[in-house]
């Protein structure tokens, strides 16, 4: 018999992708937020197919998207505005965040902007670090809000302060 704590310094190994985000992803993703988030995620998607913006999917070997995120172009001119990342919550702190902003830097650069931006709320200090070990530097705050559905299905306002970060590509 193998006890449990046999396995506690295994390492597993999965190789991951990076592709756009498609439409019929969304139903895969619901780890990401709220019903109410993914239809906002599926107008982006509209926005995508119209060049405005890219999204992003980190996918495991059977195309399951396991860390999205977006890059919006029309925000600063000049700049990506990398916004709206998550990673699949058992699967925080393996590099998929990493791999995501990397990628979306790689996206950016290939339309041949030169600076990554993004905000990051004030109380996040976790995702926060990620993006300082990343490079990006903080040039800024900001109140933001948006709308989030509770789990009852109700609708409030969040409102927020987010730091406002860059990285020069």
């Amino acid at each position: 018999m193998i006890a449990d704590h046999d396995f506690h310094d295994t390492a597993v190994v999965l190789p991951v992708s990076v592709r756009d985000l498609l439409p019929g992803d969304l139903p895969e993703c619901t780890w990401a937020g709220s019903a109410t988030h993914l239809r906002q995620v599926e107008r982006e998607l509209a926005r995508a197919a119209a060049g405005e913006v890219d999204y992003l999917a980190v996918c495991t070997p059977r195309d399951v998207p396991v860390a999205i995120g977006g890059i919006d172009y029309q925000v600063t001119k000049g700049a990506g505005t990398v916004w709206q990342l998550a990673v699949l919550p058992a699967l925080q702190s393996c590099g998929l965040g990493t791999l995501l902003v990397r990628a979306a830097e790689r996206r950016i650069s290939s339309r041949g902007l030169h600076r990554a931006e993004l905000a990051v709320e004030e109380d996040n200090p976790r995702a926060r670090a990620l993006y300082e070990r990343l490079g990006y530097v903080a040039c800024g705050r900001q109140p933001d809000a948006w709308d989030e559905e509770a789990p009852d299905g109700s609708i409030r306002r969040h409102e927020t302060v987010c730091v406002l970060m860059r990285r020069e590509l």
